[in-house]
């Protein structure tokens, strides 16, 4: 009498990778929407979407980029989910495609910052530019630049200080127009004060022009250079976050 075989169907998603990917995406999920929330809720206050004039440096707007990121991780969440959880092939081969273009994104990403890092240079200079022109007109702007130069940085300016004249607020010759903030800096580039609780937003008021009494009590390093001695200082922190980011992509 023949042996029957039986092959085991193969084509079923495991019940653990299932739940797993499912768990992990529902995460990505919520994040992704609460992003695009954020991004939303920041055009909104600024009436962006009654005033589209405003989008001329949409590459240069957080609230933009918030909208960009948090769509992008919404759909990738999304396909994850439900296609772990209907077991749906061609959203489980869509959510593949996806991280498969995310990695590569990722890998090309790091190969060219490399490679053009004196490019990358000049348009972080170039964007930063337009952050100091800028800096009174977009309040989402003005917060990521005072993010950057007193929390993240401790930094002032491109260079140092003195960029800020391009600024028509803290030019030097604005004082002929009435500017209080004339030949000065954002309270962002003063050096907090020991056990100082609310910062003086006025720290910065008059600190460029000549002869200012006393000693400067503001950044001098400017922030592109500040930035790179940031990133050789933590290269290898960052570096393990994004091979660790592509090693749990991977499976």
């Amino acid at each position: 009498m023949p042996v029957r075989k039986y092959r085991r169907d193969t084509s079923e998603v495991s019940c653990c990778l299932k739940y797993v990917i499912f768990g992990f995406n529902v995460m990505f999920w919520l994040l992704g929407l609460g992003i695009m929330a954020v991004g939303v809720w920041a055009w909104t206050e600024k009436d962006t979407f009654n005033n589209l004039s405003r989008l001329t440096n949409v590459a240069l707007d957080p609230a933009f980029i918030l909208i960009l990121v948090g769509t992008v991780t919404f759909i990738i969440g999304f396909t994850g989910c439900v296609g772990a959880l209907r077991e749906n092939t061609c959203l489980l081969a869509a959510y593949a495609i996806f991280l498969a273009l995310l990695l590569l994104f990722e890998m090309t990403a790091g190969v060219l910052g490399f490679i053009f890092k004196d490019w990358i240079k000049s348009q972080a200079t170039g964007g930063f530019q337009a952050f100091i022109i800028h800096y009174r007109e977009d309040p989402d702007q003005q917060n990521l630049i005072d993010w950057i130069q007193e929390d993240w940085l401790q930094c002032c300016g491109i260079e140092g200080p003195k960029d800020w004249d391009r600024n028509n607020y803290f030019n030097c010759s604005s004082s002929e127009i009435g500017s209080r903030e004339a030949c000065g800096v954002p309270f962002s580039c003063c050096k907090r004060k020991p056990n100082e609780i609310i910062k003086n937003k006025q720290c910065g008021y008059d600190v460029r022009k000549p002869g200012y009494p006393g000693e400067r009590s503001i950044f001098e390093r400017g922030c592109l250079r500040a930035g790179e001695e940031w990133l050789e200082l933590n290269l290898v922190p960052v570096a393990g976050t994004i091979v660790s980011t592509m090693v749990l992509q991977g499976p």
